[in-house]
């Protein structure tokens, strides 16, 4: 006789195992049945779309002035070079959003991926092919590495990079670091029922991220995805319709104006001309990044950082993915007015 109930059963058991090099099975049951392919496919498609990765957005070459050009002893094709390093996957050691890095080589030699550790970057496979320099070869090169999610074209970034990076030539970003994301679906048996399933989550990456981390980021997107509901539970039936937007309620500390956070005349005319107008712009950059900023001194430096841990956002704050993500789409939607 089949029980009366008033919730679906809860699952209890999660097992996680290594498969492999950057390799791992998450194994969660017992699900009713239905559940547990309700709940893993959408996972599978946020672990392909939402995961956190690193690409090189941009590259200058010196003596290359486009990407079908040559350059003086290097055997490969401008192109050829570009594709080659479009295909090496990076981390950028510190956790910063954006790194800009200097590489020389001369001389005879093949250079692999590996050749391009050093102490801002790491790269995670390290026996990628890049070029090949004869004797006579100098070849200088600057890349710009950015940390994103998903896939953006080219052309989405080149006005960015023709803005902020002079003579650099823009690359396809292919951010994601999930390789491959499968699950299947097996019974299992409760209590005499084998109407119950396991989820079998399959999951590899390419080593800049490993695959638990890719899936509890997975997990964090959805959750954060679904909290735009929350405020339903606080909306009466029967009334008016009530619009409620989390988001911006959890974005408002991000979006204060730099004018309005106290700073003196010279900081703020430096953020101003650099284009900085919330204080979320200054959380998702990095110390180095600020540093940077055009006629920005140490004491204006210093007075920057000290405003922002007043606000909350001291050294030791980190932003969360999924805010991180959030706040660049609230903020891109606000420049675009």
């Amino acid at each position: 006789m089949r029980k009366i109930k008033v919730a679906p059963y809860m699952p209890t058991e999660v097992e996680v195992s290594e498969t492999g090099a950057n390799r791992a099975e998450i194994v969660a049951y017992p699900f009713e049945s239905g559940y547990a392919v309700t709940l893993a496919h959408p996972l599978r498609r946020l672990l392909l779309s939402s995961s956190i990765g690193y690409a090189p957005i941009s590259v200058k070459i010196e003596g290359a002035s486009h990407e079908f050009d040559t350059i003086r002893g290097m055997h490969e094709d401008v192109a050829v070079f570009i594709l080659n390093l479009k295909n090496i996957r990076f981390k950028i050691k510190d956790g910063s959003d954006r790194a800009v890095v200097n590489y020389s080589f001369t001389g005879h030699r093949d250079i692999k991926a590996e050749d391009l550790n050093n102490d801002t970057v790491e790269v995670v496979n390290g026996d990628m092919p890049l070029a090949t320099l004869n004797e006579d070869a100098e070849l200088n090169f600057t890349v710009v590495i950015a940390k994103g999610i998903g896939y953006v074209p080219s052309e989405d970034l080149r006005e960015e990079i023709e803005k902020e990076h002079k003579d650099h030539i823009a690359l396809d970003a292919f951010f994601t670091p999930v390789r491959k994301a499968n699950y299947k679906i097996e019974p299992v048996l409760v209590e005499d029922n084998p109407n119950y399933e396991k989820i079998v989550f399959d999951i590899e990456t390419d080593g800049q991220i490993t695959p638990v981390d890719a899936f509890t980021n997975a997990l964090e997107v959805m959750h954060s995805q679904l909290s735009v509901f929350a405020g339903v539970m606080d909306v009466e039936l029967g009334k008016a319709p009530v619009k409620r937007s989390t988001q911006d309620d959890a974005l408002k500390p991000f979006l204060v104006p730099v004018d309005a956070i106290g700073l003196s005349a010279r900081s703020f005319n430096s953020l101003d001309r650099a284009g900085i107008k919330y204080i979320g712009e200054l959380v998702l950059m990095s110390e180095s990044e600020i540093k940077e900023i055009k006629n920005l001194g140490k004491k204006s430096f210093d007075e920057i950082t000290e405003c922002l841990a007043e606000h909350g956002f001291g050294k030791e704050y980190e932003i969360d993915p999924h805010t991180r993500v959030e706040l660049i789409n609230k903020l891109e939607a606000l420049k675009a007015k």
